[in-house]
């Protein structure tokens, strides 16, 4: 058995990381992540050269990147990425792959939430509209998942909790990556890596 390396950006990441993982027969012995991508970033040289020993799959946001090739390039810079380096990129944060499973969506926040998201690769914040979707959930979803009026954050204190929760529980990789382009190579690289060290 070879041992995946997952390097994330956060909770959440890591719990989807862990997921696409284990639907491309790939076992994670380690998990590494400190919150926010600047921790990824700095580490990229140890990442390629754990790489060069055991596959590693490092999962981050776009964010207000260009596109996920000008991210790449610019964090590789003048370094060789390992053929057992998974560098992949959610188009533009973690939650658009969520928001591209509708079912799982429903799942959790109701049926009555209104219209989903057909391209959500394509919203500018996937993040905020996941926010906006969940103030119509019921009360108690909407409580864990919406800050409150005032607060610091931008998200509820059940955020990570809640959709954590859905992703091991109803979200479903192959559902998702049908509206997702992003997610679809993200699954594609993994299944690669997976018969290329199987």
């Amino acid at each position: 058995m070879t041992w995946l390396v997952l390097a994330t950006e956060d909770e959440l990441s890591e719990t989807v990381g862990l997921c696409l993982a284990a639907e491309a027969g790939l076992e994670v012995g380690q998990q590494l992540r400190r919150g926010g991508f600047g921790y990824l970033k700095s580490r990229l040289r140890n990442f390629c050269e754990i790489a060069l020993h055991q596959p590693v799959f490092l999962l981050t946001d776009l964010d207000r990147m260009k596109c996920a090739s000008t991210l790449v390039d610019k964090w590789m810079g003048d370094l060789e990425r390992p053929e057992n380096f998974v560098f992949r990129v959610a188009v533009r944060e973690i939650e658009s792959w969520l928001l591209a499973d509708h079912d799982a969506i429903r799942s959790l926040l109701g049926k009555r939430i209104g219209r989903l998201p057909l391209d959500p690769d394509s919203l500018p914040d996937p993040k905020q509209a996941l926010l906006a979707l969940a103030a119509r959930a019921p009360r108690d979803i909407r409580d864990d998942l919406v800050a409150t009026e005032g607060a610091l954050a931008s998200q509820g204190l059940g955020y990570n909790a809640q959709l954590c929760h859905m992703v091991r529980q109803n979200w479903r990789p192959a559902r998702a990556a049908d509206r997702s382009p992003s997610l679809a190579k993200a699954r594609k690289r993994l299944k690669e890596l997976a018969e290329r060290i199987g």
